[in-house]
């Protein structure tokens, strides 16, 4: 197949996804040393390959998240010809989990509903949580305010009387 832009290879293959049931994922794009543009691009389901290691490179280790990737191997190549039209030179049709087909080509609208109270009801579990926390942290805050201010009443009783002993012990020693 020929395109007239990248944009219009992109369009189609993503028309084609949502008909057939799953999701576009750009993967990769190879770039002119000379002058930037864009040579060739690679889209595929978005469940292709797996999820990199848990392990930044230089930072610690990242939060386990549910992967949507299940190492479908499902793509298609474009690459743009001297004469500026972009052409398929490969295209990996095999999926290698069920796809969802519907109306829109995402999932359906009571399974976008049942997720969104979904995340509804754990936000408003997270938001209890906070509170509780805050509860605990103003109450924790209000102690060490509250020790504090004995602790200082404290210190200044001891100065008082360390002054009161410094004051007498001068003054029998100005006696003898």
């Amino acid at each position: 197949m020929e395109f007239d832009s990248e944009d219009a290879a992109r369009k189609y293959y993503t028309d084609y996804a949502r008909q057939v049931g799953f999701v576009v994922r750009v993967m990769q794009r190879r770039r002119s040393g000379i002058d930037g543009r864009t040579l060739a691009r690679r889209l595929g389901c978005n469940k292709q390959g797996f999820s990199p290691n848990q392990k930044g490179k230089f930072g610690p280790e990242k939060k386990p998240r549910p992967s949507a990737r299940e190492g479908c191997n499902a793509t298609i190549l474009v690459k743009m010809e001297k004469s500026g039209k972009w052409v398929v030179t490969r295209f990996v049709q095999d999926h290698n989990h069920p796809l969802v087909v519907t109306a829109s080509g995402f999932s359906t609208a009571g399974d976008k509903d049942r997720k969104i109270e979904e995340l509804m009801m754990e936000l408003e579990r997270q938001d209890q949580l906070c509170a509780g926390y805050r509860e605990k942290l103003l109450s924790f805050m209000n102690n060490v305010e509250a020790e504090t201010d004995e602790l200082s009443e404290k210190i200044q009783v001891i100065v008082d009387n360390v002054r009161k002993v410094e004051s007498e012990v001068q003054k029998h020693s100005c006696r003898k």
